[in-house]
């Protein structure tokens, strides 16, 4: 991860810096020499800056807590460039982004962008990571270019490990169990798909499909997708739901607060996002599912399970598979089970 981070500022000159370790969440890194913490009331936020009296210069840099993926690194940058920097700072200016890098299964994106500060100009810039079902942003606020070699060198100390959830399947133990129901182990991107097996349609090789995606947060919040892909029809189908969940033992209830369908045009008749042509509002579903997080052996797989006594609009039939009754099976992201892809700018 420190490789990633360094090729985002490789214009920045480099120096010595402190050798003051610290840890915060996912991340470990040295704190530049003579800045102070921040203290603040905010949770899953720790921050450190530093201030020049005389010349009227500053800097911060603040680390936000891990939280779930929004399905792949762009989306994440983007709604951490939104919720970080746009609505605290309202930022108006789009980011300059910077080199993307990759490095140890971590994707890192960065942007840039100039606002007005207590009567002046300061630069906000924002590097999200994301990798194993997971994203974690640093913002670093500044007026002054004085602090390039401190921003350098704390971007490049900074080293993230796995989250546990990913590296011991979410159990705590080396080996895989066949299930568990560790709250903290579903947090994340979780994603299925079902195609229309009619006969007529197998036999005429016009398979419609449906991808469903859950993003759990660790604030509990959470977002809902569905992407619908008919060759019969002239349109694709986007749903989009979001709002708050609660864990209760085995139990997940999640209260939409908003939930949309989006018709849009086909981009030269293939499954790519042409034009929104209309949106239309859903009724909230309020569901408390059961949940476990289940080891499939045969295909040696996680899976969250998640089981209700009646089908629910949002998750739609059960699955076919009885291993658990009434119930739907979401897997992890992976290279065959891909986030969808939303519209540009969703």
């Amino acid at each position: 991860m420190k490789k990633v981070l360094v090729i985002i500022l490789l214009f920045i000159a480099t120096s010595s810096f402190a050798q003051q370790k610290e840890t915060f969440d996912l991340a470990t890194y040295t704190v530049p020499r003579d800045w102070e913490k921040i203290n603040s009331n905010a949770e899953g936020v720790t921050g450190y800056a530093i201030t020049n009296n005389i010349s009227g210069t500053y800097c911060q840099i603040a680390i936000y807590k891990s939280m779930g993926t929004m399905g792949n690194a762009q989306l994440d940058f983007d709604t951490e460039w939104n919720d970080l920097v746009v609505n605290p700072y309202k930022v108006t200016a789009e980011p300059e982004a910077g080199p993307a890098a990759a490095e140890d299964g971590w994707e890192a994106k960065s942007g840039v962008a100039p606002f007005d500060f207590s009567g002046g100009k300061s630069i906000a810039m924002l590097v999200t990571m994301s990798g194993y079902a997971t994203r974690m942003s640093i913002l670093i606020l500044t007026n002054s270019e004085d602090y390039q070699t401190e921003i350098k060198n704390f971007l490049e100390s900074v080293d993230l490990k796995k989250p546990k959830m990913i590296a011991t399947n979410g159990t705590g133990n080396s080996q895989p169990v066949v299930s568990t129901n560790n709250s903290e182990s579903i947090l994340g991107a979780w994603v299925t798909s079902a195609s229309d097996q009619s006969s007529w349609r197998v036999n005429n090789g016009v398979m419609s499909t449906i991808w469903r995606q859950y993003i759990l947060n660790a604030n509990g919040t959470y977002y809902f997708f569905t992407k619908t892909f008919d060759p019969l029809m002239d349109k694709i189908l986007l749903g989009k739901e979001s709002g708050t969940f609660q864990i209760n033992g085995n139990t997940i209830t999640i209260a939409p607060q908003k939930s949309v369908l989006e018709a849009w045009s086909k981009k030269d008749n293939t499954n790519n996002w042409g034009k929104l042509l209309n949106t239309q509002n859903i009724p909230l579903e309020k569901t408390t599912y059961r949940f476990t997080k289940h080891y499939f052996e045969g295909n040696q797989k996680w899976n969250l399970v998640l089981q209700t006594d009646k089908a629910t609009f949002r998750d739609g039939p059960f699955s076919s598979n009885t291993s658990f009754s009434n119930a739907w099976y979401y897997g992890p992201l992976s290279p065959t089970n891909l986030a969808i892809e939303l519209p540009s700018g969703h």
